[in-house]
């Protein structure tokens, strides 16, 4: 009686202990995160937990206060161009070497996502060093087209994955009925790679906006973004704003990851 007892009690506990071991990692990982969380609505200008008293005063700091705004405008503006741009690249190719097969395509669709291949700190110096020569360091357009390098691989990969669930013999009948391949591709593939087209503008705007390492190359005072700003402030000076910043990149980063997981919900061949 006490040999099944004992086995049962065994069985139990392997049947928890996985279960105890993934609520602890989570609440490990977790557990920083809502730290900073309620740092942020802490009152005072010190860094203490548990919170004294509920407060907004760190928010309306950072809404008030040009020097947070004004970087965290341009990394919403480079972030949503990274997008937009990496889209308008990564489709044609994705759908072009996904439909024919030619000497070397294989070749191009490594180097579409060989950036991701590449380490950043040595990407980052590569970029900079050639930005510095074609005058691109500390402007817009310099950032948009390094953010777009690192985002592409990501975004490719999506318009692949959602091509290989599109059906060819659609495209066949639309030209039978006389459409051309451009009409095709826009109004007959296109509707077909929304799923995965979101997904990929998500990951890719998501991606852009809180890349550090390489903006923190060839960004300057005019063209600063929000993780570069928070990385100086926390280098130079510990300011209480930074956990009212970091808890809105958090639940921004929260929700378009929910927003990811909707959509693969609802298309589970994305």
């Amino acid at each position: 009686m006490n040999g099944i007892t004992s086995s049962s009690a065994w069985h139990v506990l392997c049947k928890l202990l996985p279960t105890a071991v993934a609520v602890a990692g989570l609440l490990f990982l977790l557990g920083p995160i809502a730290v900073v969380i309620a740092q942020s609505v802490n009152g005072g200008q010190e860094l203490m937990f548990p919170p004294r008293y509920f407060t907004l005063e760190l928010y309306q700091q950072f809404l008030s206060d040009r020097a947070w705004w004004t970087p965290a405008l341009q990394s919403l503006w480079v972030a949503f161009l990274t997008a937009i741009l990496s889209l308008v690249v990564t489709l044609p190719a994705g759908y072009a070497l996904s439909r024919t097969t030619f000497p070397g395509s294989k070749i191009i669709q490594l180097m579409m996502i060989a950036p991701m291949l590449i380490p950043v700190i040595s990407l980052g110096l590569g970029i900079y060093i050639f930005f510095s020569r074609m005058h691109l360091d500390n402007s817009t357009l310099g950032l948009v087209l390094t953010h777009s390098t690192l985002v592409m691989p990501f975004m490719f990969i999506s318009i692949s994955a959602g091509m290989r669930q599109t059906n060819p013999a659609l495209e066949s009948v639309a030209m039978l009925m006389g459409a051309s391949r451009l009409r095709t591709f826009f109004q007959v593939v296109v509707p077909q790679l929304k799923p995965s087209i979101c997904v990929g503008l998500l990951f890719a705007f998501l991606m852009s906006f809180d890349e550090v390492v390489i903006a923190y190359f060839i960004t300057g005072p005019e063209t600063t973004t929000l993780p570069v700003k928070m990385y100086s402030a926390i280098r130079w000076e510990l300011s209480p704003v930074l956990t009212a910043i970091s808890t809105i990149l958090t639940l921004t980063s929260l929700g378009i990851c929910i927003g990811i997981l909707a959509l693969r919900e609802a298309n589970p061949k994305v």
